[in-house]
């Protein structure tokens, strides 16, 4: 397992930097480390994520975010959720406070959140380099449009930063595995890291590295082209 993505000679799962998206699972307000329902750990991760993205946007590479919105009641959740929000809950509810991305993840000028526009499956178009995807699930794949986007983008290599290692983000890489992307993970960008952890994903061929060397990586591939069929 190697903690440097230049340093791997595989050619099948060494990341195309120069064809890479990132991806942020669940940066919403109401699961930081101090909201009542949050993820320990998460608002720490915060400084090392911003870099990552604007690493990303200098580079001209695309940056999605992944959300969730819990509707009332709780009925599109996922089933270990919804007693919880049967019984009042209200977390990343559409149009709430606590489901906008956490502060200095936009660019400046991004829309607040679309409820009606992700919920429907649509991807929302938030910046030059940025979108919102809605996913009713743990994985980003799941009945959502994310591979459709991504394909779209000419994406081969995605790279995972985000909210509750254990969870979504781990569930994500193993979809986006199932489905040939190369896959990284900026491990100082990531909520409840574990040694295990990241030793069982570097098993399934997923690159560690740090957000100062991935800048430094994505520096080197500057603009990059890529292409958006949204506008």
């Amino acid at each position: 397992m190697t903690t440097d993505a230049e340093a791997s000679h595989d050619p099948y799962t060494a990341p195309h930097f120069a064809a890479s998206a990132l991806i942020t699972i669940d940066v919403q307000r109401d699961f930081l480390s101090e909201a009542p329902y949050g993820v320990p750990g998460t608002t720490e991760i915060l400084p090392a994520l911003r870099r990552t993205v604007a690493a990303f946007r200098d580079a001209g590479r695309p940056v999605v975010h992944i959300v969730r919105l819990y509707e009332e009641g709780g009925g599109n959740a996922d089933l270990v959720r919804r007693r919880l929000l049967e019984s009042g809950a209200r977390i990343v509810a559409p149009g709430s406070s606590g489901s906008e991305l956490a502060d200095g993840l936009l660019p400046e000028g991004a829309p607040l959140l679309d409820p009606a526009l992700l919920l429907s499956g649509r991807p929302q178009r938030l910046g030059p380099y940025d979108y919102a995807v809605f996913k009713p699930r743990w994985g980003a794949f799941y009945r959502t449009c994310l591979e459709e986007l991504l394909r779209d983008l000419g994406v081969d290599t995605l790279v995972f930063a985000g909210c509750n290692l254990p969870n979504c983000p781990r569930a994500s890489i193993v979809q986006a595995s199932e489905r040939d992307f190369r896959v990284a993970l900026v491990r100082d960008a990531v909520s409840r890291v574990t040694e295990s952890a990241l030793s069982e994903l570097g098993g399934i061929g997923v690159e560690l590295i740090e957000t100062d060397t991935l800048g430094q990586v994505l520096a080197g591939h500057g603009h990059s082209k890529w292409r958006s069929h949204l506008v």
